[in-house]
């Protein structure tokens, strides 16, 4: 934090060298148990934005924007745990780029759909598919879990029983 203060208000040179030179753990200096506070936290208020989001459903724009920033505060809870730039090369790690890249894009489909074309089924569309991509996204993190639902759904969707 000291050297954080020194290179806002001034002071020698080679401090701020030092500080931009750190990584970004030299930024954060959270304990651990800090950390962890801090990804409760920010996990319970996404949780809680897209509970509280269902009080506005009869609304779909209120309700993309409320779901949606409470979505992204629950994805990006992790960045305490890890760190951020640690949790940017995992969500960009070739396994998972094409379901972040899905995931993204439809939080942005989302938005805009209720911020600017104001389409009531065209928010609730892209809601629904930002929902399943939050799925896959996350079933990227567990080994196996992607191939498992793909199976199942091809079992209970074959019409050759």
């Amino acid at each position: 934090m000291w050297k954080l203060n020194q290179s806002l208000f001034g002071g020698e040179e080679e401090g701020r060298d030092d500080f931009l030179a750190e990584d970004s753990d030299g930024i954060c200096s959270l304990s651990p148990m800090q950390r962890v506070y801090a990804f409760a936290a920010c996990l319970l208020v996404g949780l809680v934005c897209m509970f509280l989001s269902l009080i506005v459903f009869a609304k779909p724009i209120k309700f993309a924007v409320v779901f949606t920033c409470g979505n992204l505060l629950s994805v990006g809870s992790t960045a305490f745990l890890i760190g951020a730039a640690q949790q940017m090369r995992m969500m960009f790690d070739s396994t998972r780029v094409f379901a972040t890249s899905i995931y993204l894009g439809c939080v942005i489909l989302a938005l805009i759909c209720a911020l600017w074309i104001h389409n009531k089924v065209l928010t609730i569309i892209a809601i629904i598919c930002e929902i399943c991509a939050l799925i896959w996204y996350s079933l990227s993190y567990i080994p196996f879990a992607r191939r498992m639902v793909s199976d199942l759904m091809v079992r209970l969707c074959d019409t050759e029983l």
